[in-house]
């Protein structure tokens, strides 16, 4: 399960999210939000937004295949890294909110996935040349915010309370997530790039161990949040599809 370019990136993942949604897995939904940042970026290719649009077509498929790869050997019984355990295992917990199951997926795939994807895809070239075009991403994901902010409103009557709780908390963790987690990523591709080849196999692991520990914070962030967070869930949508559907729908 691996593509060989952005095209089929789309393909791979309309399968990924045919196959969740049919066993209405809520593992559906950051594939079916994913989707639509691909889609985003594709278009922006064939409108020349990037300095070097080809190489932003590897890069992208390169950063969709350890995602594919992460989820091909949780399926098969492998061991995943553990960022992706965690987002996995998470369609198995109670009170875990829609929200929660996008910005898991986001976590690993540019915490973890983004920084050795990025490092790994300029070889031989200074990181820098893959800079803006990199940067250029971060207006693509900042569009989707609100988009996103209101589909999930549809199914998730009780949102809002995250904003009464931390003063929009909800865009905070969002914006940390995609935002602020982009700009980490190119930290660690930076020093991913600088690193001596024997050492790289132990800083990987290192960066999965951090990764999954935010995942963890993610699911369970203690204190009035985590009262909240159990609340919201609990009066959120079940119907796995009709969701999945609706996050289709963002372009």
């Amino acid at each position: 399960m691996q593509a060989t370019n952005i095209d089929e990136v789309v393909a791979v993942l309309d399968e990924i999210i045919r196959d969740y949604r049919n066993r209405s897995s809520r593992l559906a939904y950051f594939p079916a939000l994913y989707r639509a940042v691909t889609v985003r970026v594709r278009d922006g290719i064939a409108a020349n937004q990037f300095d070097d649009g080809e190489r932003m077509n590897q890069l992208d498929t390169a950063f969709a295949n350890r995602y594919f790869a992460a989820l091909e050997a949780d399926r098969s019984g492998d061991a995943a890294p553990r960022a992706w355990q965690v987002a996995f295992e998470a369609a198995q917990r109670p009170g875990v909110m829609i929200l929660q199951h996008l910005l898991l997926g986001m976590n690993a795939h540019i915490n973890y996935d983004l920084p050795i994807a990025t490092a790994d895809i300029t070889g031989a070239a200074p990181l820098t040349a893959v800079q803006k075009d990199f940067m250029t991403i971060n207006s693509i994901l900042s569009a989707l915010l609100d988009p996103v902010q209101a589909a999930l409103g549809e199914f998730s009557p009780m949102l809002d309370v995250l904003d009464r709780v931390g003063g929009r908390t909800d865009e905070a963790i969002a914006s940390f997530s995609i935002l602020h987690a982009r700009d980490e990523a190119w930290h660690e591709a930076t020093r991913l790039a600088r690193e001596a080849p024997a050492h790289r196999d132990r800083s990987v692991l290192s960066l999965d161990r951090r990764v999954a520990l935010r995942a963890e914070h993610l699911i369970v962030p203690g204190g009035v949040l985590g009262h909240a967070i159990g609340l919201i869930a609990h009066t959120e949508s079940d119907d796995v599809a009709a969701v999945t559907n609706r996050l289709l729908e963002i372009h």
